[in-house]
């Protein structure tokens, strides 16, 4: 499809084939969003990096010094084409002008040898134990891993993201609608063993009796564990020490970590997101937040000691099974990485999708995105950034709607989804960094792939070795499945195994006064009795069991069963077009972990998906 200098197509087909011109009033809403000059006809001039994938050759590099990330220094003539060993380098022209970024990738995703796995995909915050503060943590995730891992031979763990969010309450319930895609949410930090917890417990007692009294209930509240949690933390932060793990920390975070810590002390300070707070605030790097950095140091600092801890914490449980990392589409424009990236991110719009046949409307995920150009210029920081935060500690990533690295669907704020435009990126750079990232955290990548895909999109994903995503829900032949790809039943946002075979999905659905597609459900229900040769009346758990037996018949390296399947837990997590009317990404798991464990289901379907 044909696209301009700015990367705006011209026209896109939608899920019938029917083409859809992108109309002037779009196209100049999404230049004005870019920034760009209205006289324009593109981007201004080179931008200072070039990729360089193994495979395809090396490019001449414009004549100067190019200073690898060991500190050796190259001298380049314009001719020499080096072999180069794979990072980030920097390369100084003769004769001055900025610094070119040189990124030398391998091109390809780590991807182990071999590569034959199972493991459960889990809402962590539904993941609770008995020591919980109403909410599942890290240490819930040690303890699932630990058993999954030793006793039912699982090898992965799938955790839907657990990214900051704007630390003020009513907190955001959406893991897909971060503050921060580099830095993580405190309220998934076990207190009891924060530094400190064990010497000062009969101080801190009587706030994690609330905070496990919160477990009795089944809907999560969020801001009432955040407030119990956060006091937690705050009086123990008042009586550290020090420590000099923490102090490599921040010194290996740097600038960015200390940011970050800014914005939250800011919006404990002002409330809210930044785009609400008095105008000398709304940059990170003015004067005024300067000030306000060393006036508020204490909090800044409790801020950067809160992630340190969740680092802790994940290390720790990502120790007993490889954790895979779950990376959002986007950002809350309200946000701490709107905040930093402010320049290079288009406010005015958000990312969603066209109309198709699940939403008549569209869809408009009130994520601002990345500028194209902006972010090449920007050297692709802010890109390398998150997928590198993202894999710390991980042992593979999953990247949501990774057909985003291709192109996005912008919506120009005041305009509805059917007014929007598809906007393209540079996506061999932003696979190339995908690839280097994953190299370097030795982890391997799956791309969400679902819906509307593009033609080539998964062949060029498969060239770089990202996994391809299949679900039972939509193809009941797993044994046909791609090898190189991630099989499953369900997602956080369809049904439930058990939600579909008792109806009560439907049930709930029409209950909210929604119009589900009750023959669609039917015909899955009827063919998955078909599959399975369960009995109309057959229990809900052995119609599970059943189901995941024939998951395991896939070929594909990744198999996972969602924990909510393990607990044959009807609800599902997410029930897309609502907001209030549905407890979305709150309804915890009917039971401890503690009792899951000891229940037949689980170990049925782990010996349904043990792979040899």
């Amino acid at each position: 499809m044909a696209t301009d200098d700015w990367g705006i197509t011209e026209a896109y087909d939608d899920w019938r084939g029917e083409r859809h011109e992108t109309q002037p009033e779009t196209r100049q809403a999404i230049l004005a969003a870019m920034a760009a000059e209205p006289a324009a006809p593109g981007p201004p001039g080179e931008a200072p990096v070039i990729v360089i994938e193994a495979g395809h050759g090396s490019p001449a590099l414009p004549p100067g010094d190019l200073v690898l990330e060991d500190g050796i220094v190259l001298r380049v003539d314009g001719t020499f084409r080096p072999e180069l060993p794979f990072g980030y380098h920097e390369l100084h022209p003769h004769g001055g002008g900025q610094p070119i970024r040189v990124i030398a990738s391998p091109g390809a995703c780590h991807l182990p040898e071999a590569l034959r796995v199972w493991g459960w995909a889990v809402q962590l915050y539904a993941a609770r134990s008995r020591e919980s503060w109403g909410i599942g943590d890290l240490a819930d995730l040690r303890r699932l891993g630990r058993w999954s891992g030793r006793e039912l031979g699982a090898r992965i763990v799938l955790i839907n993201p657990i990214n900051a969010v704007v630390p003020v309450p009513p907190l955001q319930p959406s893991p897909y609608f971060p503050s921060s895609r580099r830095y993580r949410n405190p309220i998934y930090l076990r207190v009891e063993e924060a530094p400190g917890a064990r010497e000062h417990a009969r101080e801190i007692e009587p706030l994690a009796a609330a905070g496990r009294a919160l477990d009795g209930e089944r809907r999560i509240d969020r801001d009432a564990v955040f407030r119990l949690k956060l006091e937690a933390l705050a009086r123990l932060w008042a009586r550290f020490g020090g420590d000099p793990a923490f102090d490599r920390y921040c010194a290996e975070q740097g600038a960015p970590l200390e940011e970050f810590a800014t914005f939250c002390a800011l919006a404990e300070h002002h409330g809210g997101g930044w785009r609400g707070w008095p105008s000398d605030h709304r940059h990170p790097r003015s004067p005024a937040v300067a000030r306000f950095r060393e006036a508020w140091r204490g909090r800044v600092r409790f801020q950067q000691w809160l992630q340190w801890l969740l680092d802790e914490q994940l290390r720790a449980a990502a120790a007993e099974v490889p954790v895979m990392q779950d990376l959002p589409i986007g950002v809350d424009a309200d946000g701490a990485d709107a905040w930093s990236w402010q320049d290079v991110l288009a406010t005015d719009v958000s990312v969603g999708a066209p109309p198709d046949g699940f939403a008549a409307l569209g869809q408009d995920w009130g994520l601002p995105p990345f500028v194209p150009h902006a972010l090449r210029a920007a050297r692709y920081e802010p890109f390398i950034q998150t997928i590198r935060a993202t894999l710390r500690h991980a042992g593979a990533l999953r990247i949501d709607h990774v057909m985003g690295l291709f192109r996005l669907f912008w919506i120009p704020k005041g305009l509805s989804p059917a007014e929007g435009a598809f906007v393209r990126y540079p996506v061999e750079d932003l696979l190339a960094i995908v690839a280097l990232e994953s190299h370097r955290a030795q982890a391997f990548v799956a791309g969400e792939d679902l819906g509307t895909v593009e033609g080539g999109v998964r062949e060029r994903l498969a060239r770089h070795r990202i996994l391809s995503y299949r679900l039972y829900w939509f193809d009941p032949e797993p044994a046909r499945y791609p090898e190189l790809a991630l099989a499953a039943v369900t997602t956080h946002d369809l049904p439930t195994v058990a939600g579909l075979w008792s109806w009560e999905d439907v049930k709930m659905q029409e209950a909210l006064g929604r119009q589900p597609n009750v023959e669609g459900f039917r015909q899955i229900r009827e063919r998955l009795q078909r599959m399975t040769g369960a009995a109309d009346s057959a229990p809900v758990d052995d119609v599970i069991e059943r189901t995941y037996r024939l998951l395991g018949e896939a070929p594909s390296m990744v198999v996972t069963a969602t924990l909510d399947d393990a607990a044959a837990v009807e609800e599902r997590p997410n029930l897309p077009g609502t907001t209030t009317e549905w407890p979305n990404w709150s309804i915890a798991l009917p039971m401890p972990l503690e009792e899951l464990e000891q229940r037949p289901l689980p170990r049925a379907i782990a010996r349904a998906l043990a792979r040899s």
